[in-house]
C-alpha cells in the first residue's frame, strides 16, 4: 500500500463546536451501546438533581416518550436565557459549547454531579433533535437543536417566548442519534433502577417516571423520605437481616458525608460508593476512608472485649465486612472524577472525610449499641475462621502450574506470553473443544474445555467452591489469583490474558452455561468484568446455503424469518448448529474466533444494585422470586449485539 509522506499543517484536523462529540462519542459518554445510550438520560437528570441540591427543585418527571424520545422536566429556576458576554443567550452557550454551564461557580452550585461542563452539549450533540422549553419570568422560552445544531431564529439576540405561565424550570426533549448509536431503545429498567436510588439519596426530593412505549402508559413514583436506611432495607428486603440499618453523618472539610449500613446472614460484601449522586462503580477515596476506619474500629473493639487475644492477628477488613450492605454517599464542593462517566472518585480528602466521620459517629453508635456491635464481630469471627481454611485449601488445591499446557493437557495454551494480546475461550464439552483448538490461532488463542455445567457458586458454600475441578482450572489459568475476599492473593496485573470469552453453544444450555460461569466472575473475580477483561462469544444458529450464490450465518431466530422474507421464492437449504461441537473448523475459526469477522460481547456492569439483585433472584435459593421475574421479563428478552 502506497504511504503518504506528507505530515504538514494540513495534516492537522481540529473538530469544531460539539463535532469532537459526534466522532468520538465514547470519550464522553463510554460507549454507544446501550449504556451510553441510557447516560444521555442520567446527564440530564443529573442536572436538575443539582438544582434539588441548591435548594430550588423538589419535582423532577422523566417520560419515555412513545415515539423513542425522552423528556426529563423539573421545577427549579431554569437555565439562564439572558445573554452571555459571549454574544448567545446563556441557554444556547450550554447547549452548543463544551465546559460550559453554572458548575464551575460555587455560587450557583455548591455540590454538583456536573461538574465537568458537557453533559448538555454531549446530549445535544449525539441527539437527532432536542427541544428546551424554560418556564422563567412569566414566560417560556423555546429553543431547538438538530444534532447539535440551533435550528431556530433567535428574537433580539434572546429566546423566543411563549404565552404568560405560572410554571417554573426547565422541560428537555430529546431522541437519540440512530447515526451514532447502535439502538436507540432505553432501558426502562435501568433507567427505573437509577431514578430510585436518585430518590433514596436526596429523601426531600421526588422523581416520576412514566413509559409511554409500546402503546401503554406505565407510572411509578419514586420518593423515599427514609433516605439512605431505606436503600439498604430495599438492597437487603429478600435477606435474613442482623439488625435495623445503622446510618452516621456528619461534616468534615466542607464535605457532607453520609453512610447506612446494616449486617445480614449471608457472607457477602456489597458496599456502593455515590458523590454528588453519582454511583462510582468502581469506588474511590470515599469508599477507602470508610472501609479502612471501620476495620480500625471494630478491631479495637474486638480487642476492648476480649473476642482478639493478643497473640492473635487483627481481622481483615474483608473478614468484618463479610455480611455488610453499605451506602457511602458524600457530597463533595470540587470532586475529581476518573473520566466523564465518573465510575471512580479521587480526592484524598473524601477519604479523610469519610474516615473522620465513620470513627467519630461510629463510636458513638457502638458504645451505645452493644449488642449489634456483638453480632457484627460474631460475623468477622466466623468470616475469619472460613478465610483460614479457605488459604487451606487453596494452598492444597490450587497449586501453581507450569504457563503451558496443564498436567492433563486440558489446557489447550497460546504462544504468546504477551498478555495483552492473548485470549482465551471457555468452552463446554469435549467435542466443542477439539473443534476449538483445531480452529484457533495457536499464536495468541488458548482453549479450556469444562466439562458440562459448572457449581453455581450462589447456592455454594466457599469449600465446594474451591474444590470445584472446572474452577480450579480456570483459576490456574487465569493466573491472577482467586478473591480479594479469601487469601488476599487475587493480582489482576498477574492475568495471562487481556479477553476471557465465554464460548458456549447457541441454546438454551448454552445460555445456562454463560449464566453459571459469569455469576462465579461476577461474586468472586468481580475485577475482571470491571475492568472489562469477560466477553461473551456470539456463534451463529444457522447457515443457509442457496442455490446460487454464497451462504449466510444467522444467529437467531428473528435473524432466521427476516432471510425468509428477504428470499421469499428462492430456494435454499438450512443448517442448524445445534452445538459448536457440529461446526467444522473452518466454520468455526470464520464465525466465532478470527477477530476480524466473529462477533463479542463484552460484559459490564452499569448497575451494581441492579447486577446483585438480578443474581440472587436467577441463581440464589428462592425459587418464588426467581418465577415471578422470569415470568415478568419473559418478553424482555432480546439479542443485543
Amino acid at each position: 500500500m502506497a504511504k503518504n509522506s506528507n505530515y504538514d499543517a494540513k495534516s492537522i484536523q481540529v473538530l469544531e463546536g460539539l463535532e469532537a462529540v459526534r466522532v468520538r462519542p465514547g470519550m464522553y459518554i463510554g460507549s454507544t451501546g446501550r449504556k451510553g445510550l441510557n447516560h444521555l438520560i442520567y446527564e440530564i437528570v443529573d442536572n436538575s438533581v443539582d438544582e434539588h441540591l441548591a435548594g430550588y427543585c423538589d419535582l423532577i418527571e422523566v417520560i419515555l416518550e412513545a415515539n423513542g424520545s425522552c423528556t426529563v422536566s423539573d421545577n427549579g429556576r431554569g437555565i439562564p436565557i439572558e445573554m452571555h458576554e459571549k454574544g448567545m443567550p446563556a441557554e444556547r452557550l450550554v447547549f452548543t459549547t463544551l465546559h460550559a454551564g453554572g458548575k464551575f461557580n460555587n455560587d450557583s452550585y455548591k455540590t454538583s454531579g456536573g461538574l465537568h461542563g458537557v453533559g448538555s452539549s454531549v446530549v445535544n450533540a449525539l441527539s437527532k433533535y432536542l427541544d428546551v422549553r424554560v418556564a422563567k419570568g412569566g414566560y417560556i422560552h423555546h429553543d431547538r437543536y438538530e444534532r447539535g445544531v440551533p435550528v431556530m431564529e433567535l428574537v433580539n439576540g434572546l429566546l423566543p417566548k411563549e404565552k404568560r405561565t405560572a410554571m417554573k424550570g426547565t422541560k428537555i426533549n430529546f431522541l437519540p442519534d440512530d447515526e451514532i448509536f447502535e439502538k436507540i431503545r432505553f432501558s426502562a429498567e435501568e433507567v427505573k433502577s437509577r431514578l430510585h436510588e436518585t430518590a433514596y439519596l436526596n429523601p426531600e426530593l421526588t422523581i416520576i417516571f412514566t413509559d409511554k412505549r409500546d402503546g401503554k402508559c406505565e407510572t411509578i413514583e419514586y420518593h423515599e423520605p427514609e433516605g439512605l436506611a431505606g436503600f439498604v432495607k430495599d438492597i437487603n428486603r429478600n435477606k435474613e437481616v442482623m439488625h435495623e440499618p445503622v446510618t452516621l453523618h456528619g461534616v468534615s472539610e466542607d464535605i457532607e458525608v453520609e453512610i447506612a449500613f446494616q449486617y445480614v446472614k449471608e457472607f457477602q460484601e456489597n458496599v456502593l460508593g455515590f458523590c454528588n449522586n453519582i454511583y462510582n462503580a468502581e469506588g474511590g477515596t470515599h469508599i477507602t476512608g470508610f472501609k479502612t476506619q471501620f476495620t480500625t474500629i471494630m478491631n479495637n473493639y474486638a480487642r476492648e472485649l476480649g473476642i482478639l487475644k493478643d497473640k492473635d492477628p487483627n481481622y481483615t477488613g474483608v473478614d468484618i465486612r463479610n455480611g455488610m450492605t453499605a451506602i457511602v454517599s458524600v457530597k463533595h464542593p470540587d470532586p475529581r472524577f476518573e473520566g466523564q462517566t465518573k465510575t471512580k472518585l479521587d480526592n484524598p480528602d473524601a477519604a479523610r472525610a469519610t474516615g473522620k466521620i465513620t470513627t467519630e459517629e461510629a463510636v458513638l453508635y457502638f458504645d451505645r449499641n452493644l449488642e449489634v456491635l456483638k453480632s457484627i464481630l460474631s460475623c468477622a469471627e466466623r468470616s475469619a475462621k472460613i478465610r483460614k481454611n479457605a488459604e487451606k485449601l487453596k494452598s492444597n488445591l490450587l497449586t501453581k502450574q507450569k504457563y503451558s499446557f496443564d498436567s492433563n493437557g486440558k489446557l489447550a495454551n497460546c504462544e504468546s506470553r504477551k498478555p495483552e494480546k492473548c485470549e482465551i475461550f471457555i468452552v463446554e464439552g469435549d467435542s466443542a473443544g477439539g473443534s476449538a483448538k483445531t480452529a484457533r490461532d495457536r499464536n495468541f488463542q488458548a482453549i479450556l474445555p469444562i466439562r458440562g455445567k459448572i457449581l453455581n457458586v450462589e447456592k455454594a458454600s466457599m469449600d465446594r467452591v474451591l474444590a470445584n475441578a472446572e474452577i480450579k482450572s480456570m483459576i490456574n489459568a487465569f493466573g491472577c489469583g482467586f478473591s480479594e475476599g479469601y487469601g488476599n492473593d487475587f493480582d489482576i496485573k498477574k492475568l495471562r490474558y487481556d479477553k476471557i470469552i465465554i464460548m458456549a453453544d447457541a441454546d438454551v444450555d448454552g445460555a445456562h452455561i454463560s449464566t453459571l460461569l459469569l455469576t462465579l466472575f461476577y461474586r468472586f473475580l468481580p475485577e475482571l468484568i470491571y475492568q472489562g477483561h469477560v466477553y461473551i462469544a456470539m456463534p451463529p444458529l444457522y447457515k443457509t446455503v442457496p442455490v446460487r450464490g454464497e451462504g449466510e450465518y444467522l444467529y437467531d431466530d428473528k435473524a432466521l424469518a427476516r432471510y425468509r422474507k428477504e428470499h421469499a421464492g428462492k430456494k435454499f437449504t438450512l443448517q442448524r448448529f445445534k452445538g459448536l461441537g457440529e461446526m467444522d473448523p473452518e466454520q468455526l475459526w470464520e464465525t466465532t474466533l478470527n477477530p476480524e469477522t466473529r462477533r463479542l460481547k463484552r460484559v459490564e456492569i452499569e448497575d451494581a444494585r441492579m447486577a446483585t439483585e438480578v443474581t440472587e433472584t436467577l441463581m440464589g435459593v428462592n425459587v418464588p422470586p426467581r418465577k415471578a421475574f422470569i415470568y415478568e421479563h419473559a418478553t424482555d428478552a432480546e439479542l443485543d449485539f
